[in-house]
């Protein structure tokens, strides 16, 4: 699937934000859907699949980190937040909840759609036109080119830092990663300190691991130091 054909959810109940955001992604060639609260939104997302979704953190009744909770129960497409508040505690609740990138008001048209494009691509599943080039470990192959992960059980649905946060860790494959160095290549944040956030989301890629019929355990806990993925 092209990015000329990847359907986006917009929800922001300032009229201006959304005129601005639905301007720039429609003219990048994205189908985009607009909505103002997260009830309108929630039930949109139940209805049809969208390849993003853009929400404000500051809504009218369900605000953003209650939407991107529930969007999480039913739907593994990337989470971009808008906020006006930019502290680190704020990105930091925003990616514990499956949230994947965190864009403060105010903000550009470029750094608006490269975040978008960025995201797209970590979460696309298309067919690409070259070669793979996959790793396999613990049962699981993992393609960094389909950006697929399945095994004999099948596929892992994984959001795309999971899927991030899975690579970095079969990749180094029976070595142990630290907390900070997870961070770094999942999320490209370097200044984001709170590193019990990777905490969070290892929890999360368990369960999926689990869920998809493989063992939770090929994710092993290295106390006072990360992460190591057995081989």
């Amino acid at each position: 699937m092209s990015d000329t054909t990847k359907r986006i959810l917009v929800v922001d109940d300032e009229s201006s934000i959304t005129e601005f955001v639905g301007y720039a992604l429609k003219k990048e060639g994205y189908s985009v859907d607009i909505f103002e609260n997260g009830e309108d939104a929630l039930n949109a997302a139940r209805q049809n699949p969208y390849d993003l979704f853009v929400l404000d953190i500051m809504l009218p009744g369900m605000d953003g980190y209650e939407l991107c909770r529930r969007l999480r129960s039913i739907t593994s497409a990337p989470v971009l937040f808008l906020s006006a508040r930019d502290t680190e505690l704020d990105k930091v609740v925003g990616l514990e909840i499956g949230g994947d990138d965190y864009l403060a008001k105010p903000f550009g048209v470029r750094e608006l759609i490269a975040r978008v494009h960025a995201l797209l691509r970590r979460g696309s599943g298309g067919d690409f036109g070259y070669a793979s080039h996959a790793i396999t470990a613990g049962g699981i192959t993992l393609d960094e080119d389909a950006h697929t992960a399945k095994g004999d059980n099948g596929p892992l649905d994984l959001t795309p830092r999971e899927f991030e946060l899975l690579a970095s860790l079969m990749k180094n494959a029976g070595k142990v990663v630290s907390r900070e160095d997870l961070l770094r290549e999942a999320w490209g944040w370097e200044y984001l300190t709170e590193t019990k956030t990777v905490d969070t989301h290892i929890k999360r890629l368990r369960d999926k691991i689990e869920a998809a019929g493989y063992d939770p355990g090929l994710v092993e806990t290295v106390r006072g130091y990360g992460y190591r993925f057995r081989q």
